[in-house]
C-alpha cells in the first residue's frame, strides 16, 4: 500500500510556534537500502556524572565467571540486574591528570590537567568534539544537563562542569526541564499560549499517520504520548509553585521556589532523565552530558530510607562526627558501618535512576534494533571512595551499544591503571569520529 514512498530522517511535525521531532521510523528507509541502513544505524552517546564517589567495594560485581562475564551485582546494583547483559563494567579507570572534587570533575570528560588559577579544564570535553561532528545532522549539536545544585559549592563553576567547548569555556547547562522541553519542541512565541505542543502539531501528524503503516502510526502514537507525559510533569511543578506563592505557609515549606524545578528530587530526575529518552528517540541530539548532582554536594537524601545528613558527609564515611568540611556540623552517626551503609543507599538510589532510563531505553523499538543498542551510556564519578579522594579504580560503567559492536555482560579488568581517556577515545570512534589521539590517549579501550 505505502510502495515505496520515503521521508527524511529530520522530517518534523510542525504546527503554530511548534515543532516535534519525529522517532526514527520504517518509512524513514527505502526497502532497498535497509541493510546498508542497519549497518550505520545512528549512534548516540550519554554520560552520566555523579560526584563524591562510592564506598570501596560498593561497585564491584558480587560474582563474575572465569572470562569476567556478569554472574550477579552487588545490592546497591541490583537494580541494573534486568540489563545485566548490557552492562560493561570498568575495574583500574583513573584520571591521571585530575582529581577531586574541583579537579577531577573539570577534567572527567577532558582528560586534561586542571589549572585552577586559570580555570583551565585542559582541553574541550569528548561530548563536544562528538557535538561537533553531529551539529550538521541533528536538530541540537548536544545537550548538557544538570540538577540545581545544593550546598555551599553551588556557585563553583569546576564543581559545576563537566562539560566544556574548549579549555576556557564551559557548555552552558539546562536545570529547568521546561527549558529542555521547548528547546526540543517549541520553535517560536508566537501561538503557544497554554496549549500543548502535542495539541499545535496534532494536524500534521494526522496526515502523516493516513500514508504510513500501521506499525509506524503505533510509534508515532507511543513517541507523542511520551512527550505529552512529560508536559503533564512540568505543568504539575510550575502548579506547585503557583501554589505555594499563594500559600505564604506553603511557600516557606518548600526549598526551591524557583518556576519549572520540580519541589520533589526524584520527579527532578525522573523527568531530566525522560528528556535523555526523548532527545535520542527523536533523534533531536546525539549526544547528551547529564550532571545528577554538582561535585561535592551536600544534598539531603533524607527521602530515601535510613538515611540522614548531607551526601558529602556520608561520603566520608570513616568520620562519624558530622563536622567533616562543609557539612552540617549538625548530624552525627553511631558508627562506620552506619555511616557506609547510608552512603551506599545514596549510591543505590541514583543507581536506580539510570535503571529507569535504561528500561525506558530497552522500550523504544527502532528499526535497527532497541534504541539501547544504539546508545552508549557512561556513568560514573571522578571518584573511587570518597573518604579517600582517590582518583584510582573509578566506578565506570557503559550501558547499551551492542549495535556498535560493543561486547557487554562483563567486567573489563585491566592489570594496570586505565585511562578515562582511553574509553573516551574509544567512545569517539564508536561515533565514527576518527581521531588517533584524545589528551593523552593514543590507545582506545578494547570494547569487543
Amino acid at each position: 500500500m505505502f510502495g515505496n514512498w520515503h521521508i527524511s530522517r529530520r522530517t518534523m511535525l510542525r504546527g503554530l510556534g511548534a515543532a516535534v521531532s519525529l522517532p526514527i521510523l520504517d518509512v524513514m528507509t527505502q526497502p532497498v537500502a535497509r541493510a546498508a541502513e542497519k549497518e550505520q544505524a545512528a549512534a548516540r552517546l550519554a554520560y552520566l556524572y555523579i560526584p563524591n564517589g562510592v564506598a570501596e567495594g560498593a561497585w564491584q560485581p558480587k560474582q563474575v565467571d572465569s572470562r569476567g562475564r556478569l554472574v550477579e551485582l552487588n545490592p546497591w546494583m541490583s537494580s541494573l540486574a534486568p540489563f545485566q547483559h548490557d552492562l560493561t563494567i570498568f575495574r583500574n579507570m583513573w584520571t591521571p591528570r585530575g582529581n577531586g572534587h574541583i579537579a577531577g570533575t573539570a577534567t572527567w570528560l577532558t582528560g586534561g590537567s586542571f589549572d585552577g588559577e586559570k580555570l583551565d579544564s585542559g582541553g574541550a570535553s569528548v561530548d563536544q568534539i562528538a557535538a561537533k561532528h553531529f551539529r550538521s545532522v541533528t536538530l541540537l549539536p548536544s545537550l548538557e544537563l544538570s540538577t540545581r545544585g545544593e550546598g555551599i559549592f553551588t556557585t563553583s563553576l569546576p564543581r559545576n562542569t563537566v562539560s566544556w567547548v574548549d579549555p576556557v569555556t564551559p557548555a552552558p547547562r539546562d536545570i529547568e526541564p521546561r527549558v529542555v522541553f521547548d528547546r526540543m519542541f517549541r520553535v517560536g512565541d508566537s501561538g503557544l499560549g497554554n496549549r500543548s505542543v502535542i495539541d499545535l502539531v496534532l494536524e500534521d501528524a494526522r496526515r502523516l499517520k493516513r500514508r504510513v503503516s500501521d506499525h509506524d502510526q503505533k510509534k508515532i502514537d507511543e513517541y507523542l504520548e511520551s512527550v505529552r507525559g512529560i508536559e503533564r510533569r512540568i505543568d504539575f511543578a510550575q502548579r506547585q509553585q503557583s501554589r505555594a506563592a499563594q500559600t505564604p505557609g506553603l511557600k516557606n515549606a518548600l526549598v526551591r521556589p524557583e518556576p519549572g524545578i520540580p519541589e520533589d528530587h526524584r520527579q527532578y530526575m525522573k523527568t531530566m532523565m525522560d528528556m535523555i529518552v526523548l532527545a535520542f528517540w527523536a533523534d533531536a541530539t546525539r549526544v547528551c552530558t547529564f550532571m545528577m548532582d554538582h561535585g561535592q554536594s551536600n544534598r539531603y537524601f533524607d527521602f530515601v530510607d535510613g538515611v540522614k545528613g548531607t551526601w558529602h558527609a556520608l561520603s566520608h564515611w570513616k568520620d562519624i562526627s558530622g563536622t567533616t568540611e562543609d557539612d552540617d556540623g549538625k548530624t552525627s552517626w553511631t558508627s562506620r558501618d552506619e555511616k557506609r551503609d547510608m552512603y551506599n543507599r545514596v549510591t543505590a538510589w541514583h543507581t536506580e535512576q539510570v535503571a529507569y532510563l535504561l528500561k525506558r531505553l530497552s522500550e523504544i523499538k527502532e528499526p535497527t534494533g532497541r534504541l539501547i543498542d544504539n546508545s552508549m551510556i557512561v556513568y560514573g564519578s571522578s571518584l573511587s571512595d570518597g573518604h579517600e579522594h582517590s582518583a584510582k579504580n573509578l566506578p565506570v560503567l557503559l550501558a547499551g551499544g551492542a549495535a556498535h559492536d560493543i561486547n557487554s555482560g562483563r567486567q573489563v579488568s585491566s592489570s594496570r591503571d586505565t585511562s578515562m581517556s582511553d574509553l573516551h577515545l574509544a567512545m569517539l570512534n564508536r561515533l565514527g569520529v576518527r581521531r588517533d589521539k584524545f589528551a593523552e590517549s593514543n590507545s582506545p579501550i578494547d570494547l569487543e
